[in-house]
């Protein structure tokens, strides 16, 4: 084991695997260090550091400076893809993620199918989310509610150092297109990491962070931290809290969630994405359809209001979700008996 970085842990995975694999090649804007970086163009390696080395290691063939366009970088990953690389394509903000949809949606996710299996896709998406950096409403915004809802992708969203090595490598071992997304706030967290160069954590498989019998609380990515900070605290109260990290939204650990509330009988989820068709609703949805004889209590769902990320640190840390809100949701479904 060793202690990485997120972001560490993201860029030796992708370094290891192209050192395994010649057909894995990476492309985006910045990622060999952009234009004028004091100290040469491999200093930052992209402005999330995470493909620092690549350039001078595998050269412009397998390393791709893009311009400035979601569209071109979306459509040259399907094209590589269906060439026979493996890409590993930066998206640097998810928030426009609507530039290259046609690419994503129409195309990316509909090869396989539309080429009657005859074809595969093994494109890697990756693209940096979410808030907490005062980045205002176009470079914060969580889009998971949008490529979850893509039949044809699987969707990513780890919240460890170990599982975004997990998790990736499994992801562009795959022939089928995955977007990783990758919350900006947890590059800088730190955690063991299991240095095996084949380790890989299979899709659709919850991770179940904190184990107890009261309230059931789903997560991802950031917001995983969250749930286990409130749940932390609440156990000092003797209130044991469930807490399911789902590591990947598509497919769906809903046996796990399904589980899971059977025994507490009591559920709260946890999505930095808009309240309105988001993962929230969706598992919500899924609980009550298919456990509702075991709910004890309404469901309970801690997501931002309807609107978009402010600006003002302090409306921004209103707007989004916390511990504190967390453990507030919780303790309204044990007043319910």
């Amino acid at each position: 084991m060793a202690k990485l970085m997120y972001r560490d842990a993201i860029r030796n995975t992708i370094f290891q695997e192209m050192q395994r694999d010649e057909r894995v090649v990476v492309l985006g804007e910045d990622v060999v260090g952009g234009m004028g970086t004091a100290g040469g163009p491999e200093a930052i390696g992209g402005i999330w550091s995470t493909s620092t080395g690549f350039y001078d290691a595998f050269g412009p063939e397998r390393v791709i400076d893009t311009p400035i366009s979601e569209s071109a970088i979306m459509g040259a990953a399907g094209g590589l893809a269906l060439a026979g690389k493996r890409p590993v394509a930066e998206i640097m903000f998810a928030d426009f993620i609507g530039v290259c949809m046609d690419q994503l949606w129409n195309q990316i996710a509909k090869f396989r199918y539309m080429f009657g299996g005859k074809s595969v896709c093994p494109a890697v998406i990756r693209m940096p989310c979410g808030a907490g950096y005062n980045a205002a409403a176009q470079h914060s915004q969580m889009i998971s509610q949008f490529v979850t809802g893509m039949p044809g992708i699987k969707v990513v969203m780890p919240a460890t150092p170990e599982d975004a090595c997990g998790l990736l490598r499994q992801a562009i071992r795959d022939d089928d297109p995955v977007v990783f997304l990758e919350h900006k706030f947890l590059y800088g967290m730190s955690g063991e990491v299991n240095e095996d160069p084949d380790f890989c954590i299979p899709f659709g498989h919850a991770r179940l962070a904190r184990a107890g019998e009261d309230v059931t609380v789903v997560a991802t990515g950031m917001m995983v931290g969250y749930a286990e900070t409130a749940a932390d605290d609440l156990a000092q109260d003797g209130v044991g809290c469930d807490v399911l990290d789902l590591r990947t939204t598509s497919p769906l650990d809903e046996e796990a969630i399904l589980d899971s509330v059977e025994q507490t009988g009591r559920l709260v989820i946890v999505d930095e994405a808009p309240p309105r068709c988001n993962l929230a609703t969706d598992i919500a949805a899924l609980v009550a359809s298919k456990a509702f004889a075991s709910l004890k209590a309404p469901i309970e769902m801690v997501t931002p209001p309807h609107t978009p990320v402010p600006f003002a640190r302090e409306l921004e840390g209103a707007y989004l979700p916390s511990p504190v809100k967390v453990a507030a949701a919780v303790r309204k479904t044990l007043e319910y008996r």
